[in-house]
């Protein structure tokens, strides 16, 4: 997922951060969690007479307060362009379908860490090396994600937007979903900060195939391909015009750029929105004829480059 501004947390946190491990450290890594779910539903149920302005403002003040830097107009300016009222707009939409999706969601919350753990020791299984998962927040997203690492205030977290998780992945189908998460929290110690559009295509194609090759069988579903619609058939049928698009903006680092090839909302001409995790999917996958799991996990970005093009050269022939 996309980086966000570095963001001020607050002491707050310390009263819901508990620590947790599923196995000695020695053999799983560890994680702390802070879950706001609770959070969330307690504030819908008693704030349900408000009127709507009010109610926001109170969101901010109360549920908001609690992960300072999340609930931020001025994030969600800089990762998808919303003005303050637009923001506002997302907060109250959250409370209209919340009774519709509320079952969901907390079947979801209470069931996370069970869902969580084998995933991790999973994971462990073939990156034995991994050592620490570090934060994780779960919380109501207000759409915006179901999974995706965020900086804020020098500090990576690993969110999760139970609200996301319960409408995409029904129960039993989450595990490639949680491993594609695991990997980049993992992947990120040796490949670093990078922000050119190739970072992103290698990143996120190596995290899609590596949830694949972890779960045999997997669902293009599970493997995060289907949405907001079905990316596969409209790559495979005109494959070389989508190779070719995103190799001509290997080095960009312009946000409209990266939004067309790994945002839900935006597209390059005929290709689907998200279309960059299969092409670097496809990529990956190339690499993966010659390098182990393990071998591309630890590849620096020089290594990853030239891996990359190599990857996207095989794929197709650019002029």
């Amino acid at each position: 997922m996309r980086r966000t501004l570095p963001l001020v947390l607050c002491v707050m946190l310390a009263a819901v951060v508990a620590a947790c491990r599923t196995m000695p450290a020695e053999s799983v890594p560890e994680y702390q969690l802070t879950d706001l779910t609770g959070a969330y539903v307690a504030f819908f149920d008693r704030t349900q007479d408000l009127t709507t302005d009010a109610r926001v403002a109170a969101f901010k003040a109360d549920v908001g307060a609690q992960f300072p830097g999340f609930y931020d107009a001025t994030r969600m300016a800089e990762i998808a362009g919303m003005t303050p009222a637009q923001y506002d707009d997302e907060i109250a939409r959250s409370f209209t379908n919340f009774s519709l999706r509320r079952e969901a969601f907390t079947r979801t919350a209470a069931s996370f860490q069970s869902m969580l753990r084998p995933a991790i020791e999973s994971f462990v299984g073939t990156f034995d090396d991994f050592r620490n998962v570090g934060h994780i927040a779960l919380l109501h997203s207000l759409g915006e994600i179901d999974g995706g690492t965020r900086d804020l205030s020098g500090q990576s977290w690993l969110v999760f937007g139970a609200d996301v998780m319960a409408r995409l992945y029904p129960p039993g189908s989450e595990r490639p979903f949680f491993h594609h998460e695991l990997f980049h929290v993992y992947n990120a110690q040796f490949f670093g900060d990078c922000e050119p559009l190739w970072c992103a295509l290698w990143m996120e194609g190596l995290a899609v195939y590596v949830s694949e090759q972890l779960n045999p069988g997997a669902t293009d579903a599970e493997l995060l391909l289907t949405s907001p619609a079905p990316i596969r058939a409209a790559v495979d049928a005109n494959l070389a015009h989508a190779v070719c698009a995103i190799s001509a903006r290997l080095d960009s680092t312009v946000e409209k750029e990266y939004a067309s090839f790994f945002y839900g909302s935006s597209s390059f001409e005929e290709l689907p929105p998200r279309s960059g995790y299969y092409i670097g999917h496809l990529a990956a996958k190339q690499a993966g004829k010659r390098h182990s799991l393990s071998a591309l996990a630890h590849f620096n970005q020089a290594q990853a480059r030239a891996a990359l093009d190599s990857a996207v050269a095989w794929l197709a022939t650019c002029r």
